[in-house]
This record gives structure tokens, sequence and C-alpha cells, in this order.
């Protein structure tokens, strides 16, 4: 067969599908998600108490107009005397503006709005950065339950291999029943593992659409070989003494101090006299009227008055006093949450900057961990061929090298999520952060089960018959053929490099279907390019 035709297969089967990465699924989630617009309306809402506290500072004029129609029925008290009927309008309008000249409580409360917006501004900032961890959570979730099912889809494969090599052996005589079983044991309690896996990830993926308001086809995933950066500066005290100062929830809770402690100085002021600037312009009119029982002409009157108006508070009960006590105690409680807002934060800044470097250290712990483990997995089933290993060891070596492979995912993510944390503790993280964080990812590839790698083909004298170029097996991560290397420039090298995206199953759904189908029947490059039509 043309092996030009195979390649051509592989290319288009590894084509990638359209995928969304952070930086897109972040942007979608500022216009869909509900909590960030229902902050942002806050934030709008609370820029409106600035010009509220500016009012009590300016002028009031008010206008005021009446018409009122009068039937007069006069009746003398004297025997004999005649009534006097007479029917007219009045009406009137009254300006009158009033200038605040010493008002003490609204000085005040015009600081306090200050203070408001200020508070508001930063329940908004503290709104955007929740909003980069909940999208940079949910990403990293999907993709974290994406990886969990293809490693499990992965380990159910092999254990399907091993089983059937186990029933294989068992016909021939070279093994017990008890290989058999075992690996059928292992083979239904990694189904139930595959199956919870697929649940997990629709969930997963149910809350990534609660955030953006859809599901995008694949996510972009992390690339494999990624290195992560330290913490700049990589200084713990540092960091601590940012978020004591820049933290957003510092902002919000040092805004709600001063404004506790402002509302002092205006509930005191209810002991102070006001002195306001009163100012009118009205007139009056009448189109008759009626003085000692005899009908008058109509009139006009136009009136203006200026003067100043002194209001001095006597007594009203103990209720300014008590007022004033009310908020002496509230100002404590905002000072005892500033405090303990300050610590929480600083407290978060250390545990954010040790998930980091711990989380970096785990990573290249399970990176050493995962080469140790694939050549124990290697050397147990070289063990199992020549029988000085049994089919158990085979199991346990594949189990711990997909655990240790979930497990690497799994403090990558961590760690990434860490160094968001890290920034928001410090009050630093905006859209540069989530920037970053996305050229980590690959370009244009799907991740988790849906990612395209690709596939490296080994080829030599192994035996066997079946097509034109000899039979073919999977060894050591590598597909074998007779008679050299497959893949255009592909090396031993390169192809080894990848064997650890081969064996975990990150292959394309219907090349995997191919190759294992054709490597159950011992058949060869014929079968292979006949189930990738």
């Amino acid at each position: 067969m043309n092996k030009n035709l195979i390649l051509l297969a592989l290319t288009l089967a590894a084509a990638p599908a359209f995928a969304a990465d952070l930086l897109q699924v972040y942007r979608d989630a500022i216009e869909y998600d509900a909590q960030y617009a229902s902050a942002r309306a806050a934030r709008d809402a609370g820029q409106e108490k600035l010009p509220q506290g500016r009012a009590g500072l300016l002028p009031v004029i008010s206008a005021s107009a009446s018409t009122t129609k009068n039937d007069v029925d006069f009746q003398r008290r004297t025997a004999g005397a005649a009534g006097v009927d007479a029917q007219y309008n009045t009406n009137g309008y009254q300006l009158t503006l009033t200038q605040p000249l010493f008002r003490w409580q609204n000085f005040v409360q015009y600081d306090q709005s200050k203070l408001q917006v200020t508070l508001t501004e930063a329940q908004f900032v503290q709104a955007r950065q929740d909003l980069i961890l909940r999208v940079a959570q949910a990403y990293f979730d999907v993709l974290l339950a994406q990886d969990s099912l293809s490693l499990a889809q992965a380990q159910k494969k092999a254990i399907g291999e091993q089983l059937e090599a186990a029933k294989r052996n068992f016909e021939v005589g070279t093994s017990t029943i008890v290989d058999t079983h075992e690996a059928q044991a292992r083979f239904d309690l990694i189904t139930a593992q595959e199956l919870a896996a697929q649940n997990d990830l629709e969930i997963k993926r149910q809350a990534l659409n609660q955030v953006i308001g859809k599901v995008p086809e694949r996510l972009n995933a992390l690339r494999p070989q990624v290195q992560l950066q330290r913490p700049q500066p990589d200084d713990i005290a540092k960091w601590a003494e940012s978020a004591d100062t820049g933290s957003p929830l510092v902002a919000v809770q040092q805004a709600a101090f001063e404004i506790a402690e402002k509302e002092i100085g205006r509930q005191r002021a209810g002991h102070y006299p006001t002195l306001d600037l009163v100012a009118t312009r009205g007139r009056s009119s009448a189109t008759g009227g009626l003085a000692l029982g005899v009908p008058a002409p109509g009139s006009d009157t136009h009136t203006s008055t200026i003067g100043l108006q002194l209001t001095v508070p006597l007594f009203a009960g103990g209720a300014v006093m008590s007022k004033e006590r009310e908020a002496v105690a509230l100002r404590e409680k905002a000072r005892a949450d500033l405090d303990n807002t300050r610590r929480g934060a600083v407290l978060g800044a250390r545990q954010a900057y040790l998930g980091v470097t711990s989380g970096m250290a785990q990573v290249k712990a399970f990176e050493q961990a995962l080469v140790s483990n694939q050549s124990a997995l290697d050397s147990n089933k070289l063990g199992y061929e020549v029988g000085v290993r049994i089919n158990i060891d085979v199991l346990n070596a594949q189990q711990q090298l997909f655990s240790t492979r979930r497990d690497l995912a799994k403090a990558r993510y961590d760690t990434l999520l860490a160094q968001l944390k890290l920034k928001a503790a410090a009050g630093t993280l905006g859209e540069d952060d989530v920037q970053a964080i996305n050229a980590l990812l690959e370009k244009g590839r799907g991740g988790g089960g849906a990612s395209r790698r690709p596939v490296c083909f080994r080829r030599g004298p192994v035996g066997g018959g079946g097509g034109a170029a000899g039979a073919w097996r999977f060894q050591g991560g590598v597909w074998c053929v007779r008679g050299g290397w497959w893949g255009d420039s592909v090396d031993k090298r390169q192809c080894l490099r990848r064997r650890a995206a081969v064996a975990s199953g990150e292959i394309p759904s219907r090349l995997a279907h191919a190759t294992a189908r054709c490597r159950v029947a011992q058949q060869g490059i014929g079968c292979f390019q006949q189930f990738l039509r």
C-alpha cells in the first residue's frame, strides 16, 4: 500500500478544530456574567452619591401657584338687614430660593459622598478580579476534567489490551485465569471511572456556560512542556506588604471606616444651629372681594422678600445624642473590620505565594515521577513478557502512570490559579495577567481529550506478517512496523519525545479505532488504511 495515503490520513485527522482560549473566554464573560453586570450597575449607582452630596451645598429653588374660586354669603346680625352675596376668584404664585450658609451636616455629607464613590470603585475593581479568578477556575476545571476523561479512556484502552493479552496467554497455557480476572476487575473499575469522568466534564462545562453563556467546542490546552515562572518580586514579604496597602478589599474597608468616622461629625451637627439665605418673589390677584359686607373691586399684589433664617435646635428628646453614640460604636466596628480585612489580605497573599512556589516544586516532582513511572511501566511490560513479572504488576504500573499524569495536570492548573490569586491579593490582577496566562496555551488546539498531537511510527523487524509492511505492535508508546520509521522528517529522538502523547491516547478517535482494531487482528498497513478511509 502507498504509505503517502496513510500520512495524508494522519494529517487530516490531526487538523485542529476551532478552539477558544482563556482571553476570549474572559472577554465573553465580561459581556455575559450576571455577577459582573450587577457589580457594574452598583458602581454606576454609587457614582451618583457625589452629585447627591454636593446638592446639600447648593441653593434650592421652589415655585408654588394656586387659584381659588370664592362664593361668599354675607349676612349681618341685625334685624331686617339684607344679605350680600359675592363670587370672585383669587390666584397667585410664589418663587422661593433657599441658600444654605451654614449647615455643618451638609458639608460632612459631601465629604462622605466622595468616600462612597471611592468605595464603589474599589468594589468594582474587586468584582473584576473575582471575574478573572472565576473564569480561570472554570476554564482550568474544564481542561482538568477533559484530561481526566482522556486519561481514563487511555487507561481503559491499555487495560483492555492487557486483558486481551491475559486471555490469549491463558488460552495457550502460559498464564493462569487469575491474570484474566485481575485485568477484568481493573477494566470494570476504569469503566466506572470513565463514566464518572464524563459526568464531571459535563458538570464543569455547564459551570463555564454559566459564566460566558456558551460552551466553546474546544478550549486551548496548556502547552505540554510549558515552563512556569516564579513570582516577581520573589519575596513573600513584599507581596504581603502590597496586599496590606493595595488590596481592593482593604480599599473598600478603608473607605467604609472613613465614612463611619465622618458620620460621627454629621450626627453631632444636630446640636449646631443652621443659617440660610431665603428670598421670595410672589404675586396674588383677586377679581373681587367683600369688606364688611360691601363688595370690593379686584386687586393685584406683588411681593419680594430677602432675609436670613436662623434655626437653633434646643431639645429633640435625646435622639441626637443617641445617634452620636451609635455612630461612635459603628466607627469602632468599621475599624475592627478594617483590621480583619488587612490581616486576611496579608494571609491570602502569603498563602497564594506559597501556593505558587510549592506548586512549581510539585510540578517538577511530578514531571520526574512521570519519567520514572513510564520507565517502570516499560520494565514491567518487558518483565511480564519474559515471565519475571505478573499481570498485576503491569496493571499497577499503568495505574500509577496515569495517576501521575492526572496529578501533574492538576498541579500545573493549580499553580497558574495561585499566580492569579497572588496578583489579586496585591490588587494588581488585570487583563494583562490573563494575556500572560493565555500565552502559555496552545494556539488553535483543543484541550484534554480533544487535543490533536503528532503520531509517530517506528518500523523494524518485529516479526509477523500481513500487509506489505509486515506486522506491527505497540512498543513503549511507539507504533512499530517493519521497514523503518514513519513520518515526514520525524527522527527517532522526536518520535520518542512524543511517545507519551501517543501512549496516553491523545490521538484522533478514528485513528485510535483503526490502530486498536488492526492490532487486535494482528494485521498490518492494509488494515490500517482500510479503517482510515
